[in-house]
Protein backbone atom coordinates (compact mmCIF):
# COMPACT_ATOMS: atom_id res chain seq x y z
CA UNK A 1 0.00 0.00 0.00
CA UNK A 2 1.20 3.41 -1.05
CA UNK A 3 2.44 5.87 2.16
CA UNK A 4 -0.42 8.26 2.76
CA UNK A 5 0.95 11.77 1.42
CA UNK A 6 0.22 14.95 3.70
CA UNK A 7 0.96 18.56 2.65
CA UNK A 8 3.68 20.17 4.76
CA UNK A 9 2.44 21.71 7.90
CA UNK A 10 1.15 25.40 7.94
CA UNK A 11 2.93 27.40 10.73
CA UNK A 12 0.43 28.48 13.02
CA UNK A 13 -0.62 32.30 13.50
CA UNK A 14 -2.51 33.28 16.53
CA UNK A 15 -2.35 36.16 19.31
CA UNK A 16 0.75 37.87 19.89
CA UNK A 17 0.96 36.78 23.51
CA UNK A 18 0.42 33.24 22.40
CA UNK A 19 2.44 33.16 19.42
CA UNK A 20 5.32 33.42 22.38
CA UNK A 21 3.95 30.85 24.24
CA UNK A 22 5.06 27.92 22.98
CA UNK A 23 2.67 25.59 24.91
CA UNK A 24 -0.34 27.43 23.24
CA UNK A 25 1.15 27.17 19.85
CA UNK A 26 1.71 23.18 20.22
CA UNK A 27 -2.27 23.22 21.40
CA UNK A 28 -3.53 25.03 18.27
CA UNK A 29 -1.18 23.33 15.99
CA UNK A 30 -2.40 19.83 17.60
CA UNK A 31 -6.28 21.07 17.49
CA UNK A 32 -5.88 21.54 13.69
CA UNK A 33 -3.83 18.38 12.72
CA UNK A 34 -6.34 15.99 15.37
CA UNK A 35 -9.14 17.70 13.62
CA UNK A 36 -7.28 17.63 9.94
CA UNK A 37 -5.98 13.67 9.79
CA UNK A 38 -7.93 12.22 13.07
CA UNK A 39 -6.03 11.23 16.45
CA UNK A 40 -4.44 8.24 14.89
CA UNK A 41 -2.89 9.57 11.56
CA UNK A 42 -1.71 12.58 13.26
CA UNK A 43 1.92 12.92 14.02
CA UNK A 44 3.88 14.39 17.10
CA UNK A 45 6.39 15.60 14.33
CA UNK A 46 3.69 17.35 12.09
CA UNK A 47 2.46 19.28 15.07
CA UNK A 48 5.72 20.41 16.52
CA UNK A 49 6.82 21.23 12.46
CA UNK A 50 3.43 23.24 12.86
CA UNK A 51 4.19 24.74 16.12
CA UNK A 52 7.89 25.50 15.43
CA UNK A 53 8.95 23.95 18.30
CA UNK A 54 11.41 21.09 18.78
CA UNK A 55 9.76 17.36 19.05
CA UNK A 56 10.77 17.09 22.81
CA UNK A 57 8.24 19.98 23.46
CA UNK A 58 5.08 17.63 23.72
CA UNK A 59 6.93 15.26 26.19
CA UNK A 60 8.03 18.68 28.29
CA UNK A 61 4.56 20.40 28.19
CA UNK A 62 2.18 17.40 27.88
CA UNK A 63 4.09 13.66 28.63
CA UNK A 64 2.63 12.51 25.97
CA UNK A 65 0.47 12.22 22.12
CA UNK A 66 -2.48 11.38 24.56
CA UNK A 67 -2.52 13.72 27.10
CA UNK A 68 -1.79 16.36 23.78
CA UNK A 69 -5.09 15.21 22.01
CA UNK A 70 -6.87 15.82 25.68
CA UNK A 71 -5.65 18.70 26.10
CA UNK A 72 -6.23 20.06 22.28
CA UNK A 73 -10.00 19.53 23.03
CA UNK A 74 -9.93 21.44 25.69
CA UNK A 75 -8.16 24.34 24.36
CA UNK A 76 -10.20 24.29 21.53
CA UNK A 77 -13.23 24.55 23.69
CA UNK A 78 -11.80 27.34 26.09
CA UNK A 79 -10.93 29.19 23.19
CA UNK A 80 -14.43 29.52 22.09
CA UNK A 81 -15.27 30.20 25.86
CA UNK A 82 -13.22 33.65 25.66
CA UNK A 83 -14.46 34.24 22.00
CA UNK A 84 -18.37 34.20 23.58
CA UNK A 85 -18.56 34.18 27.56
CA UNK A 86 -21.27 33.25 29.55
CA UNK A 87 -23.53 36.48 30.66
CA UNK A 88 -23.47 37.76 34.16
CA UNK A 89 -26.84 38.22 35.34
CA UNK A 90 -27.73 40.88 38.02
CA UNK A 91 -29.70 40.03 40.76
CA UNK A 92 -33.48 40.10 39.71
CA UNK A 93 -32.89 39.71 36.04
CA UNK A 94 -35.98 37.68 35.11
CA UNK A 95 -35.67 33.86 34.43
CA UNK A 96 -37.18 34.29 30.96
CA UNK A 97 -34.67 36.68 30.05
CA UNK A 98 -31.94 34.25 31.65
CA UNK A 99 -33.06 31.80 29.32
CA UNK A 100 -33.03 33.26 25.92
CA UNK A 101 -29.73 34.59 26.71
CA UNK A 102 -28.49 31.34 27.91
CA UNK A 103 -29.73 29.62 24.88
CA UNK A 104 -28.50 32.50 22.53
CA UNK A 105 -24.82 31.97 24.07
CA UNK A 106 -25.30 28.73 22.66
CA UNK A 107 -26.20 28.57 19.87
CA UNK A 108 -23.67 31.49 19.10
CA UNK A 109 -20.91 29.51 20.32
CA UNK A 110 -22.15 26.50 18.08
CA UNK A 111 -23.25 28.39 15.00
CA UNK A 112 -21.28 31.99 15.36
CA UNK A 113 -19.08 33.80 13.04
CA UNK A 114 -15.00 33.51 14.22
CA UNK A 115 -14.92 30.17 14.75
CA UNK A 116 -12.08 28.37 13.02
CA UNK A 117 -13.16 25.19 11.44
CA UNK A 118 -10.61 22.96 12.88
CA UNK A 119 -12.32 24.18 16.29
CA UNK A 120 -15.58 22.77 14.79
CA UNK A 121 -14.35 19.59 13.23
CA UNK A 122 -12.65 18.83 16.63
CA UNK A 123 -15.47 19.22 19.06
CA UNK A 124 -18.09 17.69 16.91
CA UNK A 125 -16.08 14.15 16.34
CA UNK A 126 -15.54 13.96 20.33
CA UNK A 127 -19.15 14.99 20.81
CA UNK A 128 -19.84 11.84 18.21
CA UNK A 129 -17.19 9.73 18.94
CA UNK A 130 -16.62 10.68 22.82
CA UNK A 131 -12.87 9.43 24.13
CA UNK A 132 -11.13 10.72 27.09
CA UNK A 133 -11.26 14.04 26.54
CA UNK A 134 -14.77 14.32 25.76
CA UNK A 135 -15.28 12.99 29.44
CA UNK A 136 -12.66 15.66 30.97
CA UNK A 137 -14.67 18.15 28.41
CA UNK A 138 -18.42 17.41 29.96
CA UNK A 139 -17.11 17.39 33.73
CA UNK A 140 -14.80 20.88 33.42
CA UNK A 141 -17.04 22.44 31.17
CA UNK A 142 -20.44 20.78 29.93
CA UNK A 143 -21.77 19.45 32.97
CA UNK A 144 -21.68 23.10 34.71
CA UNK A 145 -23.48 24.85 32.06
CA UNK A 146 -25.83 22.46 31.81
CA UNK A 147 -26.30 22.54 35.80
CA UNK A 148 -26.82 26.49 35.00
CA UNK A 149 -29.75 25.97 32.51
CA UNK A 150 -31.07 23.04 34.97
CA UNK A 151 -31.14 25.78 37.33
CA UNK A 152 -32.79 28.60 34.84
CA UNK A 153 -35.46 26.01 34.34
CA UNK A 154 -35.92 25.31 37.98
CA UNK A 155 -36.32 29.08 38.53
CA UNK A 156 -39.02 29.52 35.50
CA UNK A 157 -41.07 26.43 36.87
CA UNK A 158 -40.73 27.72 40.66
CA UNK A 159 -39.85 24.09 41.27
CA UNK A 160 -42.86 22.70 40.08
CA UNK A 161 -40.97 19.62 38.29
CA UNK A 162 -38.66 17.46 39.87
CA UNK A 163 -35.15 17.05 38.51
CA UNK A 164 -35.30 14.62 36.16
CA UNK A 165 -37.89 16.35 34.45
CA UNK A 166 -35.86 19.77 34.47
CA UNK A 167 -32.97 17.59 32.68
CA UNK A 168 -34.94 16.02 29.83
CA UNK A 169 -36.61 19.60 29.11
CA UNK A 170 -32.89 20.82 29.09
CA UNK A 171 -31.80 18.24 27.21
CA UNK A 172 -34.66 19.32 24.19
CA UNK A 173 -33.37 22.27 24.36
CA UNK A 174 -30.01 21.39 23.85
CA UNK A 175 -31.00 19.26 21.02
CA UNK A 176 -32.74 21.91 19.35
CA UNK A 177 -29.72 24.18 19.31
CA UNK A 178 -27.37 21.06 18.78
CA UNK A 179 -29.29 20.01 15.09
CA UNK A 180 -28.52 22.94 13.15
CA UNK A 181 -24.26 22.38 14.46
CA UNK A 182 -24.45 18.38 13.76
CA UNK A 183 -26.91 18.44 10.67
CA UNK A 184 -26.20 21.76 9.75
CA UNK A 185 -26.11 19.87 6.04
CA UNK A 186 -29.01 18.18 6.18
CA UNK A 187 -30.34 21.10 7.35
CA UNK A 188 -30.03 23.13 4.74
CA UNK A 189 -30.99 20.55 2.47
CA UNK A 190 -34.55 20.59 3.89
CA UNK A 191 -35.11 24.40 4.25
CA UNK A 192 -35.06 27.15 1.51
CA UNK A 193 -31.52 29.24 1.49
CA UNK A 194 -33.95 32.52 1.96
CA UNK A 195 -34.81 30.87 5.09
CA UNK A 196 -31.51 29.54 6.03
CA UNK A 197 -29.85 32.83 5.81
CA UNK A 198 -33.06 34.86 7.42
CA UNK A 199 -34.44 32.57 9.89
CA UNK A 200 -31.36 29.81 11.12
CA UNK A 201 -28.95 31.93 12.32
CA UNK A 202 -27.92 32.46 16.11
CA UNK A 203 -30.44 35.36 17.17
CA UNK A 204 -33.51 34.13 15.12
CA UNK A 205 -33.00 31.03 15.82
CA UNK A 206 -32.36 31.70 19.88
CA UNK A 207 -35.75 33.74 20.02
CA UNK A 208 -37.73 30.45 18.16
CA UNK A 209 -36.26 27.96 20.55
CA UNK A 210 -36.87 30.07 24.00
CA UNK A 211 -40.08 30.96 22.63
CA UNK A 212 -40.95 27.06 21.92
CA UNK A 213 -39.41 26.00 25.21
CA UNK A 214 -41.64 28.50 27.13
CA UNK A 215 -44.59 27.48 25.46
CA UNK A 216 -43.90 23.48 26.20
CA UNK A 217 -44.04 24.76 29.90
CA UNK A 218 -47.29 26.80 29.81
CA UNK A 219 -44.82 30.13 30.54
CA UNK A 220 -45.50 31.40 27.01
CA UNK A 221 -48.25 31.94 24.15
CA UNK A 222 -48.88 28.16 22.44
CA UNK A 223 -46.92 29.23 18.60
CA UNK A 224 -49.58 28.20 16.12
CA UNK A 225 -52.35 30.86 18.65
CA UNK A 226 -51.36 33.68 16.66
CA UNK A 227 -51.91 31.90 13.51
CA UNK A 228 -55.55 30.79 14.94
CA UNK A 229 -56.61 34.57 15.74
CA UNK A 230 -55.69 35.53 12.29
CA UNK A 231 -57.84 32.54 10.75
CA UNK A 232 -61.16 33.47 12.76
CA UNK A 233 -60.92 36.92 12.05
CA UNK A 234 -60.62 36.52 8.20
CA UNK A 235 -63.78 34.05 8.80
CA UNK A 236 -65.53 36.58 10.73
Amino acid sequence: MAPHLRSSPTPVVGPADDARDPRVRILSAAGQEFAEHGYEAATIRDICAAAGVNVAAVNYYFGDKRRLYIESVKHAHEERLRQVPQPEWATGTPAQEKLHQFIDTMLERMLGAGQPPWQVRLMMREVLQPTEACRELVEDYIRPHFAMLVAILDELTAGMLSQAELRRVGMSIVGQCFVYRAAGDVVSMLVPRDEIESLHTPKPLAQHITRYALAALGLGTPLALPLVRVTKDVIA
